[in-house]
């Protein structure tokens, strides 16, 4: 154990040492809630009156001072989705550690089958391997001269938590929910490209409502036909890797939620249903407009 708080230690020193720089370079300040405050954006339309302008810590001026937000949730939650989709519309990159290692595990380094034996038993990635898989990664964004960020698959832990909090000031923390039997569905149902990469959902999700609790529906989000025959699954995407991720998830992850929330930062956003349904809702508890969203609707 004191090897590991050794380890630990300094992997904080490193991370401190080579990401201050490149934290700090996105933005310099931040403006903090109430730290009583616990923000809930629950669908309907309700999430207006409980996201007042004077609570959501939002940097209005967004190409000025970009955001720095982390996206927190259940494996399979869409933090990818929602987050790409933001990062598009706030034009700051969006970081998912998952892709890092992903991206790693294909490029047959000399980390690539420590990660794959990690990976295929559904067990988090080493605090060392991802905050070394971040720095690299911020690195080569300010090298190409990115600022502002949205964090997706980071921190897991309290102690990347402290880490992130040690070199940068984060503005914002949006913790997707979603009912679990939809989670597991989803997970199931996710499908890759094999040839470009692109990621679709084979499953179509209709849960009924019982007993007060609201039904939901997720439409399948399916390929166009030239990708439908090179559909491969990821090797994690079993039942078992599923709910074992699951597990140490609320095991491991939830903390996090609390250590946001206590900071005035966590914004709960349980999401209503599929991407329609759910984007117009997000945005509206983020205070942000999609007018290339309604321009396409209107259409």
């Amino acid at each position: 154990m004191a090897v590991l708080n050794r380890l630990l230690l300094r992997v904080g020193a490193r991370a401190t040492t080579t990401s201050h720089s490149k934290f700090r370079a996105f933005s310099s300040s931040c403006s903090i809630v109430n730290p009583e405050a616990d923000l809930k954006a629950s669908p309907p339309s309700s999430s207006s009156s409980l996201l007042g302008s004077k609570l959501l810590p939002l940097r209005q001026d967004h190409h000025h001072h970009p955001v720095q937000w982390v996206f927190l949730g259940c494996p399979g939650v869409g933090k990818g989705t929602y987050a790409s989709r933001l990062s598009k519309l706030l034009h700051v990159p969006h970081i998912a550690t998952g892709d890092l290692v992903r991206d790693e595990l294909s490029s047959s380094g000399p980390l690539s089958s420590q990660l794959a034996e990690i990976v295929n038993q559904g067990q988090l990635v080493s605090d060392e391997i991802i905050i070394n898989l971040l720095s690299k990664r911020l690195e080569a964004g300010e090298a190409k001269g990115e600022s502002g960020f949205i964090l997706d698959g980071f921190p897991r832990t309290i102690r990347q938590a402290e880490i992130l909090e040690g070199v940068t000031d984060i503005d914002l923390v949006v913790n997707l929910k979603l009912r679990e039997e939809a989670l597991l569905a989803k997970c199931l149902g996710r499908r890759i490209c094999s040839e470009c990469g692109g990621n679709y959902n084979v499953a179509c999700i209709d849960i009924k409502g019982e007993d007060g609790s609201p039904g939901m529906y997720m439409a399948p989000l399916l390929p166009p036909p030239h990708c439908a025959s090179k559909l491969i699954t990821r090797p994690d995407d079993t039942e078992e890797v599923v709910k074992e991720r699951l597990r140490i998830y609320y095991e491991m992850t939830q903390p996090v939620e609390e250590f946001y929330r206590s900071r005035g930062k966590l914004l709960e956003f349980d999401l209503p249903g599929g991407i329609p349904e759910s984007w117009p809702k997000l945005l509206q508890a983020l205070h942000l407009e999609d007018h290339d969203d309604k321009q396409s609707a209107a259409a």
